[in-house]
């Protein structure tokens, strides 16, 4: 194994966010009633759905403090909001045997990853994970409660993969990486303490873009034995009812999408119809690896993640679907300040390791 560090410190709060992951978690304490009674509104309810209550406030304090976009009103100011607001929504951290960060020589240079080790005896499957955030924004650090809550509750080691980010490098850097990454982890799987058998791929938004799309690609060159697709970007061109209903508002944006689309492909000349950026643009989706694929209720994204699952699924491939109806894009980020998002990662996991072993058995 190269470039292995030592244990790996937990991410460090300032004192600011120290006391906003305070408030978060006193909201997650709050009753349903209360906290809706807090955001100054009625139960929010969109085509049939009631939105998470904790999430209705949080949702309604952020907009009060925050009125930028994702990539506003910098990239260099975003991402310092993303990842101070992903890493207090998600406190406190959920322990796990060991976690460390790698470096392995990567096809853009030196690429980061940081392992995840579950509390169980002998080996244990591992997913190679993707974060979220548009191809533009996220790091490690964001997703580490995720990756943690997938390592806990799913007995399954994580390699969370710290893949290229446009605009510095556009596409296909990121598609590289993961190809990469997971590469890495079927040869040195053993090394981690886990099964070289069990080898899979998974990840949340643009991440779970770069899963779906790299599954594809290697389906019958040594794949990963299953997929984990969280709310995907499935299809960037064509306009579905969701998009209208939850494109402002419901924390990633229509005009969001906009942006991290034209960070990443900006100067490639690539098309957004190209199946490697919408994987349902694709004409041939038989023979990929086993899929768990989640949609969120309040989530622009939500209609065509369907598409796209049914899509697969009439291909042939193996797909298991879970609907999580009370929330919106991004909602494994919120594990710290609703009960319904922990409940629904956890749903997650549990559902994940039953799609790997049935995979793989």
């Amino acid at each position: 194994m190269s470039g292995a560090d030592a244990e790996t410190p937990a991410p460090r709060l300032s004192v600011a966010e120290r006391m906003e992951a305070m408030v978060g978690r006193m909201i997650g304490r709050l009753s349903a009633s209360a906290a809706v009674r807090l955001s100054g509104q009625p139960p929010v309810t969109v085509d049939g759905r009631t939105l998470d209550p904790h999430v209705q406030l949080i949702r309604m304090l952020r907009r009060r403090r925050n009125p930028y976009g994702l990539t506003e009103p910098t990239l260099d100011v975003a991402r310092a909001r993303y990842r101070r607001e992903t890493l207090v929504f998600q406190w406190p951290r959920t322990p796990v045997a060991r976690v460390r960060d790698l470096r392995v020589d990567g096809p853009g240079g030196t690429l980061r990853m940081r392992h995840y080790a579950p509390e169980i005896d002998g080996p244990a499957p591992l997913t190679v994970y993707l974060h979220g955030g548009g191809f533009t924004v996220g790091d490690l650090d964001t997703h580490d409660e995720p990756s943690r809550i997938l390592c806990r509750e799913a007995g399954m080691h994580i390699l969370s993969v710290d893949y290229r980010l446009a605009p510095e490098h556009p596409f296909p850097a990121a598609l590289e990486d993961a190809r990469a990454a997971l590469r890495w982890a079927q040869a040195h799987a053993a090394e981690l303490g886990a099964d070289p058998a069990r080898v899979a791929l998974g990840g949340d938004s643009a991440g779970a873009t770069l899963t779906t799309v790299t599954a594809r690609q290697i389906r019958g060159d040594a794949p990963p034995v299953a997929q984990l697709v969280i709310y995907p970007a499935a299809d960037t061109v064509t306009a579905r009812p969701s998009q209208a209903l939850f494109g402002r508002g419901y924390f990633l944006d229509y005009e969001d999408r906009v942006a991290f689309n034209g960070f990443y492909l900006n100067g490639t000349g690539v098309a957004e119809e190209d199946p490697r950026v919408s994987p349902l643009f694709a004409e041939d989706l038989s023979g990929m690896a086993p899929a768990l694929g989640v949609t969120a209720g309040f989530d622009l994204l939500r209609d065509e993640g369907d598409a796209y699952f049914d899509a697969m699924a009439q291909a042939g491939t193996p797909v298991r679907r879970m609907h999580v109806p009370a929330h919106g894009h991004g909602f494994i980020h919120m594990t710290g300040v609703s009960p319904g998002a922990h409940a629904a990662l956890v749903s997650i996991a549990r559902a994940w390791r039953e799609v790997v072993d049935g995979s793989a058995g």
